[in-house]
């Protein structure tokens, strides 16, 4: 298979099925005709909010890189332009004015990842080098740009004018200017597991559709409740580092099992309300050199599979379960910022 960027693509990817230059990735599954299945799922016109507020979890127990959002008001010459008042030279005005700013971390709270957010060390070339890449075989350097000094990275340098990093190929942008909706599937994993902490591989996962009765067609955007979200509300911005690193249901990459069903269920997006979607790091892998975050690598990297990760779940599912449904039309794009690897995200359910 011809391709400009790779002559070898990896095992178990769909490099070049969507056309040689891709950024969308299983997007593609998404059709009008899903979306029109979607809409057919809103059938009662209630609407759920899967976003936590976006200062949760709170702190950086969770990623120690990742810290909550800063909100500052704009500057009105030497003064915070927050409340005020105009004056001019004839008469004084009547409008009072409020405007602020964010400095946000866009991978703290409920967050889509962009393709470019994970790549991996493979021999593209077929030379026996490996290199930096990422999905359909965009390259870090070249396509995928960030700085190489430390000083222009990190919080200490979020107000700077200019920015030197770039996802140039990859970015989020793309996903939000294709648009995000669709039918969303629940998988309601705290319903049979609790909220203790579980491993869930392939036959774990296959018990609860089956129990549910729960399909997953082609285009499907999947959700997986494991109650986790609703944790870290009820910590109130105070969270226990015990609760964050050992609650909850968590799947298991180094299943391969559970990595073909991923790809074989034909599945768009896949999305949870806990901190990766799988459990981090992973168990030992049975090569000495392997990725610590293997899903990540099966879905972002290989598949062009977006991940959605800290999604507030609890209440849609509690309302899917006690109505007998598992499908809702889904609405979740990403915030339009170029370059970007992540993004917050408010997504709507509408059932």
């Amino acid at each position: 298979m011809a391709n400009p960027r790779w002559r070898h693509r990896p095992e178990g990817s769909n490099w070049g099925d969507f056309g040689p230059d891709d950024q969308n990735g299983r997007l593609n599954l998404i059709t009008p005709e899903n979306v029109r299945q979607g809409l057919a799922e809103a059938r009662e016109g209630l609407v759920f909010c899967l976003s936590l507020p976006l200062d949760y979890p709170g702190g950086n127990l969770l990623n120690e890189r990742r810290h909550p959002p800063v909100l500052r008001p704009t500057l009105r010459g030497d003064r915070p332009n927050f409340n005020c008042t105009l004056t001019g030279p004839e008469r004084a005005r009547t409008d009072v004015f409020n405007d602020d700013l964010a400095i946000i971390h866009l991978q703290y709270s409920t967050q889509w990842d962009a393709l470019s957010h994970v790549g991996g060390l493979f021999d593209v070339d077929g030379d026996g080098i490996l290199e930096k890449v990422f999905y359909n075989g965009f390259r870090a350097g070249e396509h995928i740009v960030g700085p190489e000094d430390g000083k222009d990275a990190g919080i200490q340098t979020a107000m700077r004018r200019h920015s030197t990093s770039n996802a140039g190929a990859l970015g989020i942008e793309r996903m939000a200017s294709r648009g995000v909706q669709g039918r969303g599937v629940m998988i309601d994993l705290r319903a049979h597991y609790g909220d203790a902490r579980t491993l869930v591989g392939y036959d774990e996962l296959m018990r609860v559709i089956e129990a549910d009765r729960v399909e997953v067609e082609t285009g499907d955007m999947v959700c997986l409740h494991t109650g986790f979200a609703q944790l870290l509300l009820d910590m109130d911005r105070k969270p226990d580092a015990t609760v964050l690193h050992g609650a909850c249901a968590v799947l298991n990459g180094r299943d391969s099992r559970l990595l073909n069903w991923i790809t074989e269920s034909g599945l768009a997006v896949l999305i949870a309300d806990n901190y990766a979607v799988e459990a981090f790091p992973a168990q030992p892998g049975a090569d000495e050199c392997c990725s610590v975050l293997p899903i990540h690598e099966h879905c972002l990297f290989k598949n062009g599979i977006h991940l959605g990760e800290l999604w507030h779940l609890t209440p849609l599912a509690d309302w899917l379960r006690t109505n007998g449904r598992s499908r809702f039309l889904l609405t979740a794009p990403p915030l339009r910022l170029p370059g970007a690897v992540g993004s917050p995200v408010t997504p709507i359910a509408t059932v």
